[in-house]
């Protein structure tokens, strides 16, 4: 009995114990959040992508090499069979991509939906034999002795597939992609390719793309930094000020994020990292912030004023305008056959909603505010008239002040029209009929626009009845990119023990490290030495017996007697061999060998493209992949969490319509020290006696 208790009391710890999230090691991936189902299920909808394509890639070539009639039309059947069912797996991924609502913030009822990107997946990188294999035969060091240090790199690559969604998992990513340049410097020459292959699947298609160099890693790191803001701003609480203000600098963020992929990695394999994907991208993004920023703007109440209004109506006309410049940017081929329609949909439908929205402040604004005689009719006349994209001819503002009924009755048949047209746009998609919280604020919108018509029934107005003109966009807050800090995190490298990266890096090439017995001649070693960690040896006596051991001019001192000192200054080294006696004493030094410059080879790429076959290389590449048998912990952060403020509105304030009825809601481990060398001058040269 005490076994069995024993077992489970280790068994609910390690349950628990699974569910925690342990701060720089991300979230735990089989966490039952939806979010975390959500990429599951891109990542094995990647996995049948891949092996659907396989399979049309031999077909495909099994049709060239075949001059049998009976088995090119079994081939062509099994062609048309794998092309069926990738279609078919494109349209459950797009399902993915549409699925918006698990993205929200838990208490969003209120607000339009905003569109976060999902993670970028990739299969799992086994540094473990290349690494070592490349520590023996470029620096002379066993690979062993890094066991531990390639562990926790693997551990953190491993750690950025499932990164936390707040803080903690931007600095998780911008820490693995500012150690990213460390390993490329220290491992990947630019002469010889070391077998490590990169894999990523492309986030709207699924398929996958293949690189031995890490271009594509840090590109896809830098994708994933961008998506994890937008769906840090996409769970926001927009009911509240603080949530809108980290919403509108989360999405300003990821514009920036995407902006510096798009301007640092141009020739990135995978399309949704082309540049046309990116422009589109980042235009969502702004549009989302600006969005966010009239919602902050809406959120203490609307003063029910002549001018305030107007000031509002500009501000729904720029977001109506930013949203139709980015559906008219994914409607444009070749974006338009990547784009999920829910995407371009529901930009459409804020365009209509935003530009309604619009034209109902300008009619309350006519009707409300009958031009008195206490009225600054000037000032009135002047604001109207920066309204307006136009003035029908014969008309001035001042006309349209003293008519103001005939004017607002035309603004709010538009805007009746605008809202009716959303409406319709809502219905045509699938994907974006599931949203009711939508629905319900496209829907109580209309009411409103149909009750502010229906105030005033006088018929006789309409006899000089005019289109209402287009409203001037206009906002005091433009949204505008920001480069994240977190992308320039300062990382201690994690094979610093090889010695200092400017020079002992790939693209540098010694000789085997060489022993050489140094002994003293009348108190004098025969050399001196300059230059920061590690020090070289500069001139030599030739006659010394430094020398005729094969001690050169320009070597670099790694070791004197037991104490490695590839971090050691000029200072250091001179007190390990002051006190030589006359026995002396070994050093081990290397040297720079002459390095062609030759051409970089270029990395193989291999991606998958539907139209055509799909690389036979990357698709020979195995996915079954060995998992770490030990694998860190993390300790789960809480979600940021706000709450939500009921603001009740005073009868000279307007609210914007919500989907709430009742009224109540408005609108490293420490890597080990090494001796500093700043305190020494690259020039000074000491001479050495004992």
């Amino acid at each position: 009995m005490s076994e069995k208790k024993t077992f489970l009391c280790y068994f609910i710890f390690f349950e628990k114990l699974s569910n925690l999230i342990l701060p720089g090691y991300g979230c735990n991936p089989f966490a039952q959040t939806g979010r975390s189902k959500l990429q599951n299920q891109r990542a094995s909808l990647n996995q049948q992508i891949i092996k659907q394509m396989r399979l049309r890639a031999g077909a495909e070539n099994l049709l060239k090499a075949s001059s049998n009639n009976k088995v090119k039309e079994m081939v062509l059947l099994e062609l048309s069979y794998c092309n069926s069912n990738l279609q078919l797996l494109m349209g459950q991924l797009e399902g993915l991509n549409s699925s918006v609502e698990v993205y929200q913030s838990s208490q969003e009822t209120a607000n339009i939906p905003l569109i976060a990107l999902g993670l970028k997946e990739t299969k799992e990188v086994d540094f473990s034999a290349p690494f070592k294999d490349y520590i023996l035969e470029h620096y002379n060091e066993d690979g062993r002795n890094y066991e531990e240090e390639i562990a926790d790199l693997m551990d953190l690559r491993q750690a950025c597939r499932t990164p936390s969604r707040n803080e903690e998992g931007l600095e998780l990513l911008a820490k693995y992609f500012s150690h990213l340049p460390l390993i490329e410097n220290r491992f990947f020459s630019p002469s010889r390719q070391t077998g490590i292959f990169f894999t990523w699947y492309d986030s709207f298609t699924g398929v996958p793309v293949c690189q031995q160099n890490l271009s594509l890693e840090k590109a896809s790191v830098l994708f994933n930094m961008a998506a994890l803001y937008s769906q840090i701003g996409t769970r926001c609480d927009r009911q509240t000020m603080g949530g809108l203000e980290e919403a509108i600098s989360s999405f300003q963020k990821a514009a920036g994020t995407l902006h510096y992929l798009k301007e640092t990695f141009t020739h990135t394999p995978s399309y949704d990292m082309s540049p046309a994907m990116l422009t589109m991208l980042i235009r969502m993004m702004i549009a989302q912030a600006q969005e966010c920023i009239f919602e902050r703007t809406a959120l203490p109440g609307i003063r029910n004023d002549f001018f305030t209004l107007l000031k509002m109506a500009q501000e729904a006309a720029k977001v109506s305008e930013i949203y139709d410049h980015v559906h008219q940017y994914m409607i444009q081929t070749p974006i338009k056959d990547n784009v999920p329609l829910f995407w371009s949909t529901m930009a459409q439908v804020k365009t209509n909603h935003y530009r309604a929205v619009a034209h109902y402040f300008v009619s309350s604004a006519l009707l409300d505010h009958q031009l008195g005689a206490r009225d600054d009719e000037d000032q009135q006349e002047k604001s109207l008239s920066q309204v307006y994209d136009h003035i029908p001819e014969g008309r001035s503002a001042l006309d349209i002040l003293r008519k103001e009924r005939n004017e607002s009755k035309a603004h709010i048949r538009r805007a009746i029209l605008c809202h009716e047209e959303a409406l319709r746009v809502y219905s045509l998609c699938l994907h974006l009929n599931k949203l009711e919280a939508l629905q319900d604020i496209l829907r109580a919108s209309l009411q409103r626009s149909v009750e502010k018509s229906s105030e005033d029934n006088n018929e006789d107005e309409f006899t000089d009845y005019m289109e209402a003109p287009d409203i001037i966009s206009k906002t005091e807050h433009k949204a505008e990119m920001d480069i994240a800090v977190t992308t320039k995190v300062k990382v201690i490298d994690f094979f610093q023990r090889l010695g200092p990266l400017s020079v002992f890096s790939a693209k540098q090439q010694w000789t085997e490290p060489r022993t050489i017995h140094v002994s003293p001649e009348d108190r004098d070693l025969g050399f001196t030495l300059k230059g920061e960690p590690p020090v070289q040896v500069v001139s030599l006596d030739p006659l010394c017996a430094a020398a005729a051991e094969g001690l050169k001019e320009g070597d670099y001192i790694i070791a004197v007697g037991d104490t490695a000192c590839k971090w050691m200054g000029v200072g250091d080294v001179m007190r390990l061999l002051k006190d030589v006696d006359e026995q002396g004493i070994d050093i081990q030094v290397v040297s720079m060998m002459d390095s062609n410059s030759a051409m970089p080879t270029k990395s193989a790429t291999f991606c998958g493209n539907l139209p055509k076959t799909y690389s036979m290389i990357c698709l020979a590449h195995d996915e079954t992949e060995k998992h770490p048998k030990t694998n860190k912990v993390s300790k789960k952060s809480s979600f940021l969490s706000w709450g939500i403020k009921n603001k009740l509105k005073s009868v000279s304030t307007l609210s914007l319509p919500t989907a709430d009825q009742s009224g109540s809601l408005p609108w490293n481990k420490p890597c080990p020290s090494f001796p500093s060398s700043s305190s020494y001058n690259n020039d000074s040269l000491q001479k050495l006696k004992t």
